[in-house]
């Protein structure tokens, strides 16, 4: 929990800070990329650690996790320019991945199924307490003290979780390999470079340059070049760092496909609800965090609950019972009154929260339970990086359809010049005395309907999770006995398909 905490803390944490790096260092134009290039790193090296603690052990990957995150935290603390500190974020995202996806398969590994809710429900109150506690710590050491101490304050946590591995964390002993494990380099080199190019087309789309400019027609063609000399390289690979049983079993490829698109959803409450709650309501950033954040206190008590919920009916059944309920709160948002009442979303985001923690840990928990020790990885790794995907994904499209939908608006505007750019909006509207009363009131109903617009896809994208629900994943999750599931000789589908029950 500490591991991973280091990892949630610190989008949350660096966010509240940026007007004083920048004012520090300068760089206003590129300071974006403090986010997605931590976030691009993360994204893309999931596949690689996710083999690397399958052939070498989770510990060791874990271990190196840690140590290469808060070697990126000395150096962003020790930044003398923009351009060194996004570099020293990507380091600290190198680290990153390994956190995120090994603790994840280590909760599967050291419990057993009837416990795994409640450990995983514990991980997800980590992500809770770094929503709520990370722009209130940010927001204080920026202003209190220096911006450097939002990542030096990792130091002390990160050794404390290193002692703690180190000396407690004891994996079972595996039959040493008949054969020198090989790790698939060029694979993994062929899955960063590709992924490296479509997140940064898809991140910097519409924002750095427009969509069908020559920049971003250039990486989405370098991104299918590239994808399909990683889809020849990894066929030819002994051991492939994104092997192909990953998609051609049904309860791994409709669960990677329910959880890329969950992460599709995903975008509209966390990237657009804050901007929502400022624009349309009137908050300040601090309220307009917490009625974000209380989606973040029902998820990991619906999580706790679900196996009550899925040992009755079964993986499937339940995470659609969680994203139905997804849906319908989604498409309750457009229908709230203007400019209504703060606690009107969230009391949604209430309902969002309690609905997810009922779709996404059955499903990570149903998918980890039927592979043995030495594909769990791999196939953690898999749905984690496909839920970061589709969020990538989902923020290029909704923050298209946004800026879309308030350029529409603002056409009839009853003043001249306004912004057609959410974000210029949102920075405008911060100003009393920007516009007249009817105009103010004007562009808050065009925040309001690109919002809506918005929730509006991303129920679509909770439809879509439901489809590969219905339509890919089998009714009943082959999943395998624990005995089955212990380290051992390298174990083959067929074998782990048969050795166990379905639920």
């Amino acid at each position: 929990m500490l591991g991973m905490a280091l990892a949630a803390i610190d989008g949350t944490i660096v966010s509240t800070a940026v007007p004083q790096i920048v004012g520090d260092l300068g760089g206003l134009a590129v300071f974006s990329w403090l986010f997605s290039g931590y976030l691009l790193a993360v994204t893309v090296t999931l596949p690689l650690y996710g083999k690397l603690s399958d052939t070498f052990g989770r510990k060791p990957v874990l271990i190196a996790g840690i140590i290469l995150f808060l070697v990126g935290s000395v150096l962003c603390a020790a930044a003398w320019n923009m351009a060194a500190l996004i570099a020293f974020r990507i380091v600290q995202g190198l680290g990153g991945g390994a956190l995120q996806g090994t603790v994840q398969t280590i909760a599967a590994d050291l419990y057993p199924l009837k416990e795994r809710p409640r450990i995983q429900a514990k991980l997800s109150t980590v992500w809770a307490t770094s929503a709520v506690a990370g722009p209130v710590v940010g927001g204080l050491l920026a202003g209190y003290a220096d911006w450097r101490w939002i990542f030096l304050i990792n130091l002390p946590v990160g050794a404390v979780a290193l002692w703690l591995v180190v000396r407690h964390l004891h994996e079972p002993s595996r039959p040493r390999p008949a054969a020198r494990p090989r790790v698939d380099w060029a694979g993994a080199l062929a899955v960063f470079a590709t992924g490296s190019l479509l997140l940064t087309a898809l991140v910097q789309g519409g924002v750095a340059w427009p969509w069908l400019s020559a920049p971003s027609l250039g990486l989405f063609g370098a991104s299918a070049v590239l994808a399909a000399l990683t889809v020849v390289i990894e066929r030819r690979a002994a051991e492939p760092i994104i092997p192909g049983w990953v998609w051609r079993r049904r309860t791994i490829a409709s669960v990677n496909l329910a959880l890329g698109a969950m992460g599709l959803l995903m975008v509209a409450p966390t990237v657009f609800l804050p901007t929502y709650a400022q624009s349309v309501l009137g908050l300040g950033p601090i309220a307009a965090g917490f009625v974000l954040s209380v989606m973040t206190l029902s998820w990991p008590v619906s999580a706790a609950l679900s196996d009550r919920v899925y040992n009755r009916i079964g993986f499937r059944r339940t995470a659609m019972i969680g994203m139905s309920a997804a849906l319908l709160v989604l498409l309750a948002f457009p229908l709230l009154p203007y400019p209504g009442e703060p606690w009107h979303p969230a009391l949604l985001m209430l309902l969002l929260g309690a609905a997810l923690g009922l779709f996404q840990l059955p499903l990570i928990v149903g998918v980890q339970s039927t592979v043995g020790w030495a594909e769990r990885g791999t196939t953690t790794a898999s749905v984690l990086f496909c839920r970061q995907v589709g969020q990538s994904i989902g923020a290029a499209v909704f923050g298209a359809v946004a800026n879309g939908v308030l350029a529409a608006r603002l056409l009839d505007a009853p003043v001249d010049g306004l912004p057609g750019d959410l974000d210029a909006v949102t920075r405008a509207l911060e100003d009393p005395g920007a516009f007249s009363a009817a105009a103010t009131d004007h562009v808050r109903r065009a925040v309001d309907a690109a919002v809506d617009y918005v929730y509006v896809g991303a129920a679509g994208a909770a439809a879509l999770a439901l489809l590969a629900l219905i339509t890919l994943a089998p009714r009943h999750f082959p999943v395998i006995t624990e005995a089955a599931a212990a380290p051992g000789p390298a174990e083959t589908a067929g074998a782990a398909g048969r050795a166990g029950t379905d639920r």
